[in-house]
């Protein structure tokens, strides 16, 4: 049976950014709040988000294109030197410099305060467990990677398997194993975990939560028959009135989201699982956080800051998938109640503020079109 339902409590706010008109008002509980180990933004974080989300608007609208700029976390590269470049080269991608930045101040305003982890060793044996196994370990590059699904991470370990040497290329036709030929932190004693958090170049990838939903709601609901007995049957069964006889490929949106709003995050499935709870930012400080949404740009950062040979290139997308557009996440949530979505969104808070993804715009006025 499928656990019963865990509230988190949340300070109530009106607090709407620009294009994320979803108010979320869940309950002050404290004594939940204690209970659980997952960690909540205080008021003070969330009007960091605000901020965030009122920066976000002013790259979209083009205000920020004439100021200058500091350079993301660890670089070492002065503004002036940014500012130089931006001179010389109008190709410049000012605006992933921004959301570095945004990003990077954000995490440290939220990760400074007292009740956030610090390290790996303070976190509760079910975190550590969970961020230790969802990093990989390259040693002949001095690079560690958390993986996240549904953001990349077949690609990804495609290519750290090619620079290990445990593939011949990243375009090699094999059905990709998750495990084998892989090394984890997990796998490591505890003094060679400290040594390589402290010295490897760490990097992850993170995608808007709500996109990153739906598109394990498609891949694992609609293509793949373990999860529709493994957990599509009992959805269905749970959330259904009439549910009759199902093999748990015909699971709605919404019936998956009701299931999400029940389930404890740290016993949840790692494709839907928050990225906060897989790679614990706070925990461990990673040099670079690269975005879904410029995949091809921030991997090839990547790859020259790991030193990757220069013939290694990030693998282009399967022909089988199925991209998450635009307007087929509009067209999704759209269609669910919208109680539904403003309760489930504070259990994925931490994705959207760290990284600086707006809430969902789901108004009467913007469905309609």
């Amino acid at each position: 049976m499928l656990p019963r339902r865990l509230d988190i409590g949340m300070p109530r706010t009106n607090a709407a950014r620009s294009g994320s008109l979803v108010n979320l008002r869940p309950r002050v509980n404290t004594a939940s709040l204690r209970r659980h180990s997952a960690v909540l933004p205080s008021v003070l974080t969330f009007a960091v988000i605000v901020a965030s989300g009122g920066l976000l608007l002013m790259i979209e609208k083009g205000m920020l294109n004439h100021m200058d700029t500091p350079p993301p976390r660890g670089t070492g590269v002065r503004s002036d030197f940014i500012r130089n470049t931006r001179k010389q080269d109008p190709n410049v991608d000012t605006e992933s410099q921004i959301v570095q930045e945004i990003r990077n101040r954000t995490i440290r305003t939220m990760c400074g305060q007292k009740n956030m982890p610090h390290s790996i060793w303070t976190l509760p044996p079910v975190q550590r467990r969970t961020v230790l196994q969802h990093i990989l370990v390259s040693d002949k590059h001095k690079f560690l990677y958390c993986y996240v699904p549904k953001v990349a991470c077949s690609n990804w370990k495609r290519v750290v398997k090619v620079l290990n040497g445990a593939l011949e290329n990243v375009d090699v036709k094999i059905k990709m194993d998750h495990k084998n030929d892989l090394v984890f932190l997990a796998d490591l004693k505890p003094e060679e975990i400290k040594y390589r958090l402290k010295t490897y170049f760490k990097f992850m990838f993170v995608r808007d939560p709500m996109e990153r939903l739906l598109s394990a709601y498609r891949n694992k609901f609609g293509e793949i028959e373990a999860y529709q007995k493994r957990y599509g049957v009992e959805i269905i069964k749970r959330y259904r009135k009439n549910p009759g006889k199902t093999n748990g490929d015909d699971v709605t949106f919404a019936e998956f989201l009701h299931y999400l709003l029940d389930e404890d995050v740290e016993k949840m499935n790692e494709h839907w699982m928050p990225i906060y709870n897989l790679c614990q930012p706070c925990a461990v400080t990673y040099d670079f956080i690269g975005s879904y949404e410029r995949l091809h740009q921030d991997a090839q950062h990547v790859l020259q800051q790991i030193g990757a040979p220069a013939h290694i290139q990030f693998p282009e997308r399967q022909t089988w998938y199925k991209p998450v557009t635009t307007q087929t996440l509009h067209y999704y949530l759209c269609n669910i109640p919208q109680r539904l979505l403003r309760d489930l969104l504070p259990k994925y808070i931490l994705d959207f503020s760290l990284y600086t993804y707006p809430f969902p715009n789901t108004t009467s006025a913007f469905c309609r079109h």
